[in-house]
C-alpha cells in the first residue's frame, strides 16, 4: 500500500515509508549514471557523484518546471525518486515542495483552520498570501501589524442612536452653553439655541425611529424639499418657507451631523453633505423696511421713560436689539460722547464705541441721574410686547428690526461712507453697501438725525 504527502490541499497530510517494499540498493563502482526511475508515464533521473559535486541529484518535472534535489547516499536518492514518480502518477503536487516547504504549508493550513474556527471566516491560502503581498506593496517597509494598529487608533465604532434621542441630547448640550456666570457672556445665544432646537425637532419628526447612522442623502433631500411646501396650522393652508429660511435649516442640519460624527453616532466617512438638498440656495435679499423720521418722532412722543431711551439709542445709534437689552447705564456714560459695546455684549464679540450724535445726546440728557442698572431689566419678550403696544399707540406700522435698518440707511445716506457706517453698526462694509445703499436721500438723513417731538410740552429739556 502506498500514499502521498498531501491527499488534498486541505491541511491534512498522510506520510509513510516505502522502504519495506523495495530492495535496498547500494552503489557499486561499476554503476552507471544517470539512472532513470519510471512509473507509468512519469520518470525521475538520478545523477551520480562527481569530483566537482559530492551529492546524488534527483531531477524531475512537476507543475511545468524542472526540480532538482540533492542527497548524500544513493539509497536516499533512489527512494525519493521512486516516491516522486508515484506521487506524480497519482496526481499529487507535493513533489514540487521541498521538505521545508511542506512543513511551512502544513503550518499555514493549520493556522487558517484555527482562524476559521475562531472567527467563522474561511480564507484560502492563496487568498491570504495574495492579500498579504498586495498590502505589503502599499505599506513599503511598514508591517501589516503596524498598519492595523494605526488604523484601529483612528477608526470609530458607530453607536446606533435614534435621531429623536440624538436631537434632544444635542439640545441639552446647547442649553448648557447658553448659561454663563454673572457678568460674563454665554457661549451661545438662548434665542439661537431655541430656534435651532425647533428646527432639529422638526427634522427628527420627519423620520421617527430612524437611527442617525441610517440617514441617507435621500432623507435629507426629501426633508428640504418638504420645507418648500408645508401646511400652516394657524391658517390651515399651505405656505412655503423662504430660501433664506431653508438655508438656516441646512446650516442647522450640518451642525447636527458634525456633532453626530464627534459622538460616534455617524461614520466619519459619511457623504450626507453631498446631498443635493444641503446645497445652499441663492436667496433674494429681502426689502429693507425702516422707519421714517416722522415715525421715529411719533414713537418717541408716545414712549414712556422706560422705552424712550431704548428707542432713541436704537434709532440714533443703530444698536441691535440684543445689544440694546444688555446695555447698562454705565455703558452709556463711561466714555464721553460714546456708547461702549463691550465684547461680552457685542454680537461679533468685539468691543466697539458708537458715537452719540447731538440728537441722541438731547434725548439721553434727562436720564443722567441713572448711573447703574440695565436700561431694560425685564425679558426680551416683555420688551417686544411693549414695543408692539407703543407702535399701536403711535399709529406706526411695526417694521422688523426697523430702528437698526433706519440708522444704517440714513447714516450711509448722510456720510456716503460704508466703512464709517459699518464701524458704528458693528457690521461689514460689504453688508452696508449691499443692503443700505440708495435707500434714502441726504435730506431724509438730516431729518432723521435731528428728530424732535412735535408736542412741545413733551420736548426734552
Amino acid at each position: 500500500m502506498r500514499t502521498i504527502i498531501f491527499s488534498e490541499i486541505d491541511g491534512s497530510c498522510n506520510l509513510r515509508t516505502d522502504s519495506a517494499q523495495f530492495l535496498a540498493a547500494s552503489e557499486s563502482p561499476k554503476m552507471r549514471f544517470p539512472k532513470i526511475i519510471k512509473h507509468r508515464r512519469f520518470e525521475a533521473t538520478i545523477y551520480g557523484k562527481s569530483k566537482k559535486y559530492r551529492y546524488y541529484r534527483v531531477a524531475y518535472y512537476a507543475a511545468g518546471r524542472r526540480h532538482i534535489r540533492n542527497f548524500k547516499t544513493f539509497i536516499e536518492a533512489k527512494s525519493e525518486a521512486e516516491r516522486i514518480v508515484r506521487d506524480l502518477a497519482d496526481g499529487s503536487q507535493s513533489a514540487v515542495l521541498s521538505a521545508n516547504q511542506s512543513r511551512d504549508a502544513i503550518t499555514a493550513f493549520d493556522m487558517l483552520e484555527a482562524f476559521r474556527q475562531a472567527s467563522g471566516r474561511r480564507v484560502s491560502l492563496p487568498a491570504a498570501v495574495s492579500e498579504f503581498v498586495e498590502a505589503s506593496k502599499k505599506l513599503g517597509e511598514r508591517t501589516l501589524n503596524e498598519a492595523a494598529d494605526g488604523f484601529l487608533k483612528t477608526v470609530a465604532i458607530v453607536t446606533t442612536k435614534d435621531i429623536g434621542e440624538a436631537v434632544e441630547e444635542f439640545s441639552q448640550g446647547d442649553e448648557m452653553r447658553t448659561k454663563a456666570a454673572e457678568g460674563q457672556r454665554a457661549q451661545l445665544s438662548a434665542k439661537y439655541a431655541y430656534n435651532r432646537q425647533l428646527q432639529l425637532r422638526k427634522f427628527a419628526a420627519a423620520f421617527p425611529g430612524t437611527p442617525v447612522c441610517d440617514l441617507t442623502k435621500k432623507h435629507l433631500d426629501a426633508f428640504i424639499e418638504a420645507l418648500g411646501d408645508f401646511k400652516s396650522k394657524s391658517r390651515n393652508r399651505r405656505k412655503a418657507i423662504s430660501a433664506k429660511s431653508r438655508n438656516h435649516y441646512r446650516a442647522t442640519i450640518r451642525q447636527f451631523l458634525n456633532w453626530a460624527v464627534r459622538k460616534d453616532y455617524l461614520s466619519v466617512t459619511h457623504r450626507l453633505f453631498d446631498a443635493d438638498g444641503l446645497r445652499p440656495e441663492h436667496a433674494n435679499n429681502a426689502e429693507v423696511a425702516c422707519y421714517l423720521p416722522a415715525e421715529l418722532a411719533a414713537l418717541l412722543a408716545n414712549a414712556d421713560d422706560t422705552l424712550r431711551p431704548i428707542i432713541a439709542i436704537g434709532g440714533l445709534a443703530g444698536l441691535r436689539t440684543a445689544e440694546l437689552l444688555s446695555l447698562d447705564w454705565a455703558d452709556i456714560w463711561r466714555t464721553n460722547g460714546h456708547i461702549e459695546i463691550t465684547a461680552g455684549k457685542s454680537k461679533t464679540r468685539q468691543r466697539r464705541l458708537v458715537e452719540i450724535c447731538p440728537a441722541l445726546e438731547t434725548w439721553l440728557k434727562p436720564f443722567r441721574a441713572n448711573k447703574t442698572g440695565k436700561l431694560w431689566p425685564a425679558h426680551e419678550v416683555t420688551f417686544q410686547q411693549a414695543f408692539v403696544t407703543l407702535c399701536e399707540n403711535a399709529k406706526v406700522s411695526r417694521k422688523p428690526n426697523g430702528l437698526r435698518h433706519a440708522f444704517c440707511t440714513y447714516h450711509f445716506a448722510l456720510y456716503a461712507n460704508e466703512n464709517l457706517t459699518a464701524q458704528q453698526a458693528g457690521n461689514s462694509p460689504a453688508m452696508i453697501h449691499t443692503h443700505y445703499k440708495g435707500l434714502a436721500t441726504k435730506a431724509d438723513a438730516e431729518k432723521w438725525f435731528a428728530v424732535k417731538y412735535k408736542n412741545k410740552a413733551c420736548d426734552p429739556p
